[in-house]
C-alpha cells in the first residue's frame, strides 16, 4: 500500500498539488514526514538553519510563483520559530502551508516536554489553523487547508502530533482539484456610475496606487490621462505602477519622496486604487474614494466619500467610458514640475564628491546596484534603511521584482526571502539587499546558501548601526542609545563558510566589486562599509518631529532620493506644453 502512513499520505497530496519542496529543520516529531519526503519523487526537503527562515523562504517562493509553498517545524520550539515568517507571509498575501508537528497526542495537556499549543498560537497569523488528531481526518483536512491558503492568499497551518503522522492512513488518498485561478469581483453598476460622477466633477484628481494595481497598469494610465491626474504610489505599489508612467509623482509614507504627499492633500478627489496603505496620518482623511476587491478594507484607513467593491482592473475598465476627458491639466503639470524640483533639490547631497567620500554613501551604492542588476532580477530587501535605498533607487521596469517584509516589517527577512526566491527560479538573478542588523540576526542562513550552492548575491549595507531605529530616536528628540555597535567584517564571515566575498570600503571600488559579484557563478557576498550618518526623513514631518531633528546636529540627514527617477521625472516634463 503506497499510503502506509498519514505522513506519506500528506506528502502524496502535496505532490498532487504541485509542491516541490518543504523548507524546515528536521526534528523527532517530524521524522515520519521527512522520511516520506525521502521516499517520494519530485519533492525535496530544504534544510535551513532556523525555522523562521523556512517560513520566509516559503513566503518568497509563493509570492514569485503564485503557487502553494510549504514550510514545517517540529514540536514546541521548532514550530514557534516559524511565527515571524508566517506573519510576514500572511500579511503579504502569500499562499503558504505550514506543517506544525506536535508532541505525542496522548501527552497533550500534561505539561509534557516541549508542549505548546500551536492550534492556538498560529491563529492570528493564518486564515486556517486546525489539528489532525486522528488519521480519519486525512486527506480531507489537508485539502481544505491548501485551498484556503490558495483561495484567500494567506497562511494555513496544519498541526499534527508526531504519533498521528506515523499512524496508518485509513482513507484512500484519491485525487482532488485545487482552484488556483481566482475570479474577479465586478463592482455594482451604481458604484461605477457614482465613481465616474465624482471624477468628472472634481477639478483636481489624484490617483494613489497600491499592490492591487498589479495587472491594471494600462487601465490606470488611461484613467490618469483622461482625468489629468498625477499618479503616486505606496511602497508595495511601486513595482507595478512606476514604470512607463508619464504621470509619476513619487511615493508617500515614511519612505516617501517627491510630490505625492502634496498632490494628495491638494487634490479635490483622491482615488485610492488597490491599496491598504496603513499610515493614515499621510492621507488627507477627506475627499477620497477607494476601490478594493476586499470590501472589508474599504474605509478603514481614511474617511471615504465613496467605496467601490471591485477588482481594480475590471472597475477601471467599466468606469473609463464614463469619464470625461479634462481639458484643464494645470494641476497635473504643476505636480510633475514640483516632483522634478523636489528630486533635483537633493542631487547635490547624493552625488557631491561621491567618488571620494568615505564611508561610502549607501545611496550611491544602491544606484550602482540598480544600474548593474539584470533587468529581471529579484531583489529581496531587509527592513530598515535598506528599505529606503530600495524604495528610492531601484527602478521598476515591469520585469524585476522587489520582495520585503513591507507589511509586517520584521528584521532579517532579506536573506531567507532570497533563498526561497532562488529555489523558485534557479536561473534568475536574486539579490539580497541586507542590512548588517538583519543579516546578523539570521546570519546562519549563509550556511543554507552554501549548503545548497544557491547563487544568491548578498549585498550587505554595513553601517555598524541600526539606522532606522536611530532615525526614530532622532525624530522623537531622543538621544540615540544602543543603536551603534562594533564593526563586523561580514566578508570574512562569508569566506569562513566557503562563500566568495569582497569587502568594499572605498566608493571607487563599488562598481567593480558589484560587477564581480553579479557575474560570479555561485553565491557571493559584498560587504559595503557605508555611512552610518546617512539617514532619511519622510516627505512630510510635523513641527514636533522637526524639533526632534534639531538635536541631530552634525548628522547627514537626507530628504528625498534620485537615482534614475530624476531622469524619469525630467523626461515626463518634456511632455508638458510650454506656455
Amino acid at each position: 500500500m503506497r499510503n502506509q502512513t498519514v505522513a506519506q499520505q500528506m506528502v502524496d497530496v502535496l505532490r498532487q498539488a504541485g509542491v516541490e519542496r518543504i523548507y524546515g529543520v528536521v526534528g523527532d516529531s517530524l521524522n515520519s514526514v521527512v522520511d516520506a519526503v525521502r521516499r517520494t519523487d519530485g519533492i525535496e526537503w530544504v534544510h535551513v538553519r532556523n525555522e523562521e527562515a523556512a517560513a520566509f523562504a516559503a513566503a518568497a517562493e509563493a509570492q514569485l510563483t503564485g503557487r502553494l509553498a510549504v514550510c514545517a517545524g517540529s514540536c514546541g520550539p521548532g514550530n514557534t520559530h516559524l511565527i515571524q515568517g508566517l506573519y510576514d507571509a500572511h500579511r503579504s498575501g502569500a499562499p503558504v502551508l505550514a506543517i506544525a508537528s506536535h508532541i505525542p497526542s496522548h501527552q497533550i495537556g500534561t505539561g509534557f516536554f516541549q508542549e505548546t499549543h500551536p492550534e492556538r498560537l498560529f491563529t492570528d497569523c493564518s486564515d486556517y489553523c486546525e489539528m489532525i488528531s486522528t488519521p480519519g481526518q486525512m486527506p480531507r483536512v489537508l485539502r481544505i487547508a491548501m485551498q484556503r491558503a490558495l483561495g484567500n492568499s494567506g497562511v494555513s497551518v496544519l498541526v499534527i502530533p508526531g504519533d498521528v503522522a506515523h499512524d496508518k492512513a485509513v482513507h484512500p488518498t484519491g485525487a482532488g482539484h485545487l482552484v488556483t485561478e481566482r475570479g474577479r469581483v465586478v463592482a455594482p453598476a451604481s458604484q461605477v456610475r457614482e465613481l465616474a460622477d465624482k471624477i468628472n466633477t472634481a477639478r483636481k484628481v489624484m490617483l494613489f496606487c497600491g499592490a492591487g494595481v498589479r495587472d491594471a497598469h494600462a487601465e490606470v494610465m488611461a484613467l490618469a490621462e483622461s482625468a489629468a491626474a498625477p499618479v503616486g504610489h505606496s511602497l508595495r505599489g511601486k513595482e507595478w505602477i512606476q514604470f512607463d508612467n508619464p504621470y509619476d509623482i513619487g511615493m508617500s509614507g515614511l519612505l516617501g519622496y517627491g510630490a505625492c504627499f502634496d498632490a494628495m492633500h491638494e487634490a479635490d478627489l483622491v482615488v485610492l486604487l488597490g491599496t491598504d496603505f496603513p499610515y493614515n496620518d499621510f492621507l488627507p482623511q477627506a475627499r477620497s474614494v477607494q476601490i478594493d476587491h476586499d470590501a472589508g478594507r474599504l474605509g478603514r484607513r481614511t474617511v471615504l466619500e465613496l467605496g467601490v467593491h471591485g477588482d481594480v482592473r475590471e472597475t477601471l475598465r467599466a468606469v473609463l467610458p464614463l469619464v470625461e476627458a479634462k481639458k484643464d491639466r494645470a494641476f497635473l503639470y504643476r505636480m510633475l514640475r514640483k516632483h522634478t524640483r523636489s528630486l533635483e533639490a537633493v542631487v547635490s547631497p547624493y552625488t557631491h564628491d561621491v567618488e571620494r567620500h568615505t564611508p561610502i554613501h549607501p545611496e550611491y551604492a544602491a544606484s550602482v546596484l540598480d544600474e548593474l542588476a539584470a533587468d529581471d532580477a529579484v531583489f529581496t530587501v531587509d527592513t530598515g534603511m535598506s528599505n529606503v535605498w530600495a524604495a528610492r533607487y531601484l527602478t521598476p521596469n515591469g520585469r524585476c521584482r522587489v520582495i520585503g517584509s513591507f507589511v509586517h516589517g520584521t528584521m532579517a527577512n532579506a536573506l531567507p526571502h532570497a533563498i526561497g526566491a532562488q529555489f523558485a527560479d534557479p536561473g534568475r538573478q536574486v539579490i539580497s539587499m541586507s542590512g548588517d542588523g538583519g543579516l546578523g540576526m539570521l546570519m546562519g542562513e549563509l550556511l543554507t546558501v552554501k549548503l545548497h550552492d544557491l547563487p544568491v548575491k548578498t549585498i550587505v549595507f554595513n553601517n555598524s548601526s541600526l539606522g532606522m531605529v536611530k532615525l526614530e530616536m532622532l525624530v522623537e528628540g531622543l538621544p540615540e542609545h544602543e543603536t551603534d555597535h562594533e564593526p563586523v567584517d561580514f566578508a570574512a564571515v562569508a569566506r569562513s563558510v566557503g562563500i566568495e566575498s569582497v569587502r568594499i570600503e572605498h566608493p571607487g571600488d563599488v562598481a567593480e566589486g558589484l560587477k564581480r559579484a553579479l557575474a560570479h557563478d555561485g553565491p557571493f557576498l559584498v560587504d559595503l562599509v557605508t555611512d552610518p550618518n546617512a539617514l532619511s526623513i519622510p516627505p512630510h514631518i510635523s513641527a514636533a518631529q522637526i524639533k526632534g531633528f534639531a538635536f541631530a546636529a552634525g548628522r547627514t540627514v537626507l530628504d528625498g532620493g534620485v537615482g534614475k527617477m530624476l531622469d524619469l521625472a525630467r523626461a515626463n516634463l518634456r511632455n508638458i506644453p510650454r506656455p
